[in-house]
């Protein structure tokens, strides 16, 4: 029985988006400006992006400060690009945290460091892997003639 994840398509549309902006851009660029390459390709594809949205974080009702994920996609998704030479813990944490408060279901983090990218999704307090699905996201992006990644 194949179990579903959350928001599948959006993600695959995002992980997309992001592939075409590191074919473009290539490695070796500061996270901002993928970070803003992939806003206005998320854009040009037609989805809403909130960059920085704030979310209030209360300890015992007292507001303690904000916290401000990169971006949220469609509303439904949060996506945090980095350039970093490998996922660490402190990333998962941060998903985590992002998660909790701000009420989302799915979490994907992308690394734009090599001419591969490579992201992580988040789901609740489950990390998911997305490599062993790649079959999946072919058929999302069967003829991606710029696309390393995908052949």
């Amino acid at each position: 029985m194949k179990k579903e994840l959350i928001h599948e398509e959006l993600s695959g549309k995002i992980i997309g988006a992001a592939m075409d902006v590191l074919n473009e851009l290539k490695p070796g660029l500061d996270e901002k400006l993928y970070e803003r390459a992939l806003v206005l390709e998320l854009q040009r594809r037609g989805h809403a992006v909130d960059v920085q949205r704030r979310f209030p974080v209360f300890y015992h009702s007292e507001l303690i400060g904000d916290l401000v994920p990169d971006l949220i996609v469609d509303n439904l998704v949060v996506v945090d690009p980095k350039v970093v030479a490998a996922f660490n813990e402190a990333h998962i944490v941060q998903m985590v945290g992002y998660l909790t408060i701000s009420g989302l279901q799915l979490a994907l983090l992308l690394n734009f460091k090599s001419a591969r990218l490579d992201w992580n999704e988040w789901s609740g307090n489950t990390k998911r892997n997305l490599k062993p699905q790649i079959s999946m996201l072919n058929n999302l992006y069967p003829r991606h003639p710029r696309n390393p990644r995908f052949f």
